[in-house]
């Protein structure tokens, strides 16, 4: 018997934001399904409008298990996890035997597949995309929060959008947050 999907299934349960009062929750399932979706537009943006060459179906599923580590070790609030590059050092240490953890949980024939999906390569260019797509879903989380009137998440949309312009050096995320990312400061009424 393998743990692995029961696992995967709790991602709903790990509630992101803890130190931040939200309007709305948000689950690092809800999160990831985001990301998935942003990375997935930035891979075909990247091919269709920039030559690019990357399989966006690969990009979205790397994107949906990009947080199955915190099913174990849990949301680590930002202010923590970077106060210093020890702590972080530690952190990506315990994120990766959380996954190393979850991937026994597999099949030994499945184990290789899902290790490509969940272990992160910095050097991959899907990999930058699908870190590019979850600071975009941050950003969007605290732009809905602001819209919403509530200023705790005033700092982190602020500096949010500060990363994302460091990955406006790739053309495919620059277009995205030029084509899409205003929209989200708008009612359902003003989207029609």
């Amino acid at each position: 018997m393998y743990h692995f999907f029961a696992y995967m299934a709790r991602m709903k349960l790990i509630r992101r934001w803890s130190l931040m009062k939200s309007v709305t929750d948000e689950n690092i399932a809800e999160h990831s399904a985001q990301v998935a979706q942003i990375a997935h537009a930035l891979a075909l943006i990247k091919n269709r409008k920039f030559g690019g060459n990357l399989n966006p179906d690969r990009v979205a599923t790397m994107a949906l298990y990009h947080e199955t580590s915190e099913v174990l070790t849990g949301d680590l609030p930002t202010p923590i996890k970077y106060y210093n590059p020890e702590i972080r050092k530690a952190y990506k240490e315990i994120e990766g035997i959380a996954n190393e953890k979850l991937l026994s949980m597999l099949p030994e024939e499945l184990r290789e597949d899902y290790r490509e999906l969940m272990v992160e390569d910095p050097s991959s260019y899907e990999y930058i995309l699908v870190k590019a797509a979850d600071k975009i879903s941050a950003y969007i989380k605290c732009v809905e929060e602001l819209r919403s009137g509530n200023r705790e998440f005033a700092k982190a949309e602020k500096s949010l959008r500060e990363e994302i312009r460091k990955y406006e050096i790739y053309d495919e995320v620059r277009y995205f947050c030029e084509m899409f990312l205003a929209t989200f400061r708008k009612t359902l009424d003003e989207l029609e």
